[in-house]
């Protein structure tokens, strides 16, 4: 089994602060240590988006990759919310408002994020005890 294969892990802009602020949550919650993170600009993060790209498309704020597979814009969030303890994990039941749906509300705020959030001059660097959540 690839070791990649054994955790969730989210690619996310690391310039974003609300991308930033959405991974801070997840470290926070996620109390377990599944997840694993990787920015989209390490080097980690792009060999990570070929994997997942295949002639597409991908959107540049939050991508979930588990194994084997790819997901991306709000079903990547909702996805990322199953590994989280209750009530965050109760969050899954918007998967019952149609994909489409989610997926145009996701990308307006992914549109707006800078705007509406700001943007970091660098990429989120990991504290010393979350270092062996970032992929490197």
């Amino acid at each position: 089994m690839d070791p990649l294969d054994q955790h969730p892990i989210i690619l996310f802009d690391g310039f974003c602060h609300l991308c930033n602020a959405t991974v801070t949550f997840l470290l926070k919650h996620d109390r377990r240590h599944v997840l694993r993170f990787a920015s989209l600009q390490s080097a980690a993060g792009a060999r990570l988006m070929e994997t997942c790209a295949k002639g597409s498309v991908l959107p540049d704020s939050v991508i979930l990759i588990y194994k084997g597979e790819c997901f991306t814009r709000s079903e990547a969030v909702l996805q990322a919310m199953r590994f989280l303890p209750a009530p965050w994990r109760w969050l899954a039941v918007f998967r019952i408002v149609p994909r489409p749906v989610r997926d145009w509300l996701y990308d307006g705020i992914a549109r707006n994020r800078y705007r509406w959030f700001g943007r970091r001059e660098q990429c989120r660097l990991p504290e010393p005890e979350e270092r062996d959540r970032f992929l490197e």
